[in-house]
């Protein structure tokens, strides 16, 4: 079974950092690409970040030079770092992989992000 549980969310002034945590069990984790995305009330979810097996990342225009995901193997574990947040940064943030062996997507259950101004 499957299980993406995500952490780290919380209350944060505009500047401020917040680092998000995605424990993954139940998948051979080194092999996965693992995404997180978003969202906002009334909007879309889309994709914030994403890091490969082999550690190549790629993010949102929104998010570049401020927020950075990696990854590690040994815990089963991908994080993300959230700097100079902003007010448009807040929503739930969620984790996502797609298991190259069955090719069906999982996701976590979120964490609310929430950034004051």
């Amino acid at each position: 079974q499957v299980q993406l549980v995500e952490s780290g969310g919380g209350l944060v002034q505009a500047g401020g950092s917040l680092r998000l945590s995605c424990a993954a069990s139940g998948i051979i984790f080194s092999i996965n690409a693992m995404g997180w995305y978003r969202q906002a009330p009334g909007k879309q979810r889309e994709l914030v970040a994403r890091i490969t097996s082999t550690g190549s990342a790629n993010y949102a225009d929104s998010v570049k030079g401020r927020f950075t995901v990696s990854r590690d193997n040994a815990k089963s574990t991908v994080y993300l770092q959230m700097n100079s947040l902003r007010p448009e940064d807040t929503a739930v943030y969620y984790c996502n992989t797609v298991s190259v062996r069955s090719n069906r997507s999982y996701w976590g259950q979120g964490t609310q992000v929430t950034v004051s101004s």
